[in-house]
């Protein structure tokens, strides 16, 4: 079966349209699914400004789109990673809105303090939205949500996830690594850790003055002195200290 975006009986007008050429301004050509074009007139070839692959987060046949398209919207394929993640973080936790809203939240936070740290937004995201992901069977086999029980039951079933997902191998190390001691900090830590961790504890900290306010002395003095990252730091700030 052809994919419905690709198959022209399906296209809408303004499929085909017209692109100035970044390097002489010569009009090129382009159909909506065209990756790149060659400039008739300087012969430079330039990405499509039109083109979103955006449903290769969630179509089956991605891979035969994703695999066609050239080196520089390659870069992309990583960052579909975090929405696939995502959706299985979502089907895996079911009906369990509190820890998919947690999640969802880590995984916001950290993509602005990832981005500010100019972290592997691949890793980081992965890393927010399966960072609780052994919390279940932390109950089931010990009756309890404890860091310790969360961070060793947890990377085996992000392993799976990732790997289902065709994750590159070296980004299932480090998000399994990060996700197995996502509570406790090592003596040096990569910007992809802080990152998380500090996204954790905001949302964590977001959380707990809902329920049970701190006033705000003691929670400046929190603030100060627990956060890993600039970036973390000021966005606790801002988000906490309204």
């Amino acid at each position: 079966m052809k994919c419905p975006g690709q198959d022209s009986q399906y296209w809408k007008p303004g499929a085909v349209f017209n692109v100035k050429c970044p390097e002489c301004g010569n009009e090129v050509e382009f159909f909506k699914d065209d990756p790149t074009r060659k400039c008739s007139n300087c012969g430079h070839r330039f990405l499509n400004p039109d083109l979103d692959f955006g449903c290769a987060s969630y179509c089956p046949h991605a891979e035969q789109c994703i695999g066609n398209l050239p080196p520089e919207l390659l870069k992309g394929k990583e960052d579909l990673l975090k929405d696939r993640v995502a959706i299985e973080m979502k089907r895996y936790f079911k009906v369990d809105f509190k820890r998919i809203g947690h999640a969802s939240r880590v995984a916001r936070y950290a993509e602005q303090i990832g981005r500010e740290e100019q972290g592997n937004l691949a890793v980081i995201l992965s890393a927010a939205y399966l960072h609780d992901i052994g919390i279940k069977e932390a109950e089931k086999k010990y009756n309890s949500t404890a860091a310790r029980y969360q961070e060793k039951e947890g990377p085996p079933i992000a392993r799976e996830i990732l790997i289902k997902l065709g994750a590159a191998e070296e980004i299932i190390d480090e998000v399994c690594h990060i996700i197995g001691h996502h509570h406790h900090p090592e003596k040096e830590e990569t910007i992809n850790f802080k990152s998380l961790f500090d996204a954790d504890l905001i949302a964590n900290l977001e959380e707990a003055q809902k329920e049970k306010p701190s006033d705000r002395e003691q929670l400046d003095h929190i603030l100060k002195k627990s956060f890993l990252t600039d970036s973390g730091r000021k966005l606790a700030e801002k988000t906490l200290l309204k």
